[in-house]
Order: structure tokens, then C-alpha cells, then sequence
């Protein structure tokens, strides 16, 4: 009942004993689902899915998450809402809390979530923001503990961008004592401040962080490998541009000969195959890409059974 009402916007937001019982829950309505067994602490509630970007797998996993716990989803696209006709944020987030249980913004800004979150009397949780993208990374910790048994002594690989995605894995590894090692090319590692922030908690858990532009430094010993677009949403006019800069940062097969035995490689989707991963990797026996991907449900019900 502590995570009763609360915001989602940042895993920093939570201490170490609750990221693993958003975990452990995902865990056992992942189990229920599998079981059969109906869990329907939603019932009579309604989220608000705010969605200034498009997507797949938000868009449905949150929907399908609403449903099957007992809620109702609403989808409500730039178009439907008068944000962008002049009316303000905190008007918006104080009419959807007379309205809604909780509110599900996929935004541009992380500013935006911050603001509904400043006015909502309601849960605000956090689909995508150009910061942070703790959904993603609660579904990847549980992708990780489901394979490794753990975090204790893991290293995750992200190599790539150092986005939203990036930092989220930073902050989310280091609550839960997984050693993230992350890999860029010069000029694109994650923000400063993300990294002082998650090498800070790091120090309470035990794990390590390393942030290098050194592939094969990055690469050595690795448990799972992470990668994402070159390019994210927004960034469209630099896509050429990057695919030159990051072309040696593609997770391939040659890539995986220097990581360890039994790695498992990851992807938040969707994928540019043949650019930052090849058909060989994502489709390999090494791939846990579309495990990965289901449980982002299951992480995501998990938020909304505990915050709403």
C-alpha cells in the first residue's frame, strides 16, 4: 500500500526494495496469467493513455495490462486533447483527475510528465520521455533476473545511443545491483548527470558503472547485451549522419565471440535490422529480443496494480 498513489516518472524515484517488488509482482501476475488465474484489482477504474508519440508496443501492452487486470483504457492522441489550442498542462492534468484513475503519458518532453504530475491528483506514470523510460527497463530487469537467475555479479552491455533508454538501464541497474557497462561512440554517451546519479547508488548495491567508447572493453565477459536505434523518434533528420558514426557499433555475431557463453541479447523494439543488430543476432539462439518485449505487459501491470 506505500506505492498506493504514487508517480512513476523515474526509477530514481524508488528505493531498491521497491523497484523488486514491482518486480516480484510482475513476476506473479506473469505466473497468473500463464495459470489462467483471473486478478482484477482494477475493476471500475480508468487509465488516461496521453500519446504525443506513436507506438506499438505501448500502446497495447498498456491497454491489454488495463484489461486484463480489470480496467478500462483510454487512448487520447495529441488531436484529442486541447493542449495544443492553448490550454495549460496543470488545467489538463486537474480535469483528467476528476475524470481518470491514472494517467500514462508517452511524451516528447519529460518536462510535460513532470508538469501532469505537479497538478494530477492522480498517478501519473511514464510511457516514454526523452529523459527517462522506466516501463522499458522494469520489463528489462525482469527479462534479466528471468534468464541469469539474478543481478548479482551480472554485467549488462548497452551499446549504441546514449538515450532515454540508456539512462533508465543506468539508474534501474544500479538499484537492483546489476554492473551496467555502457558503450559509445565519443560525443553520444549518456548526460553527466544520469551517471553521476546511478555510480552514486551503485555504491550502496554493490555494482559497478562504466561508461567508455571502447567496444571491446565493453564488450568482455558480458551477461546480456543491449542495443537501440541509432536514431531515436525526433532525430530523424540526423539518421544518415549516425549510421556513419555508429556503424561499428553494430551487435553482431563476430561482436558476441568476446562476451560470455551463455549471453542473451536484448532490444527495446523496434529494431532496425541490418543497422544497430543483424538478422542473425535477433533472430539467434542468443536472442531474448520477444521475451523481452512480453514482459514489458507484465512490468507494466505490475505498475498499475501497485501505484493505481
Amino acid at each position: 500500500m506505500h506505492l498506493r498513489g504514487r508517480d512513476f516518472l523515474d526509477l530514481a524515484d524508488f528505493t531498491s526494495e521497491e523497484i523488486q517488488e514491482f518486480l516480484h509482482t510482475a513476476s506473479l501476475l506473469k505466473m497468473m496469467k500463464r495459470s489462467g488465474i483471473s486478478h482484477t484489482p482494477l475493476t471500475g477504474k480508468t487509465l488516461g493513455m496521453i500519446f504525443e508519440k506513436p507506438s506499438t508496443r505501448t500502446r497495447v501492452s498498456f491497454e491489454v495490462a488495463t484489461y486484463e487486470l480489470g480496467g478500462h483504457a483510454l487512448y487520447l492522441g495529441a488531436s484529442d486533447l486541447q493542449l495544443k489550442r492553448g490550454e495549460t498542462i496543470g488545467d489538463t492534468a486537474q480535469t483528467l483527475s476528476r475524470y481518470l484513475s491514472g494517467i500514462m503519458g508517452r511524451v516528447y518532453s519529460h518536462q510535460t510528465l513532470m508538469e501532469l504530475a505537479q497538478y494530477a491528483h492522480i498517478p501519473v506514470i511514464n510511457g516514454l520521455s526523452d529523459i527517462h523510460h522506466p516501463c522499458q527497463a522494469l520489463g528489462d530487469l525482469l527479462t534479466i533476473k528471468e534468464k541469469k537467475g539474478g543481478f548479482q555479479g551480472v554485467k549488462l552491455t548497452y551499446i549504441g545511443d546514449g538515450n532515454n533508454v540508456c539512462n533508465s538501464l543506468l539508474i534501474g541497474g544500479a538499484k537492483v545491483g546489476l554492473n551496467v557497462s555502457v558503450a559509445t561512440p565519443p560525443g553520444y554517451e549518456p548526460p553527466t548527470r544520469i551517471v553521476e546519479q546511478a555510480t552514486l547508488i551503485s555504491k550502496t548495491t554493490g555494482s559497478t558503472m562504466e561508461i567508455t567508447n571502447d567496444l571491446n572493453q565493453a564488450i568482455k565477459k558480458a551477461d546480456a547485451v543491449y542495443t537501440d536505434v541509432w536514431a531515436s523518434m525526433g532525430q530523424e533528420s540526423e539518421t544518415e549522419a549516425r549510421k556513419k558514426i555508429f556503424l561499428t557499433y553494430q551487435v553482431n555475431i563476430k561482436l558476441l565471440s568476446f562476451a560470455a557463453p551463455e549471453v542473451i541479447v536484448l532490444h527495446c523494439l523496434p529494431a532496425h535490422r541490418g543497422e544497430e543488430i543483424t538478422d542473425e543476432v535477433m533472430d539467434g539462439i542468443h536472442s531474448a529480443v520477444f521475451d523481452q518485449a512480453e514482459n514489458r505487459l507484465h512490468a507494466q501491470k505490475a505498475v498499475l496494480a501497485l501505484l493505481l
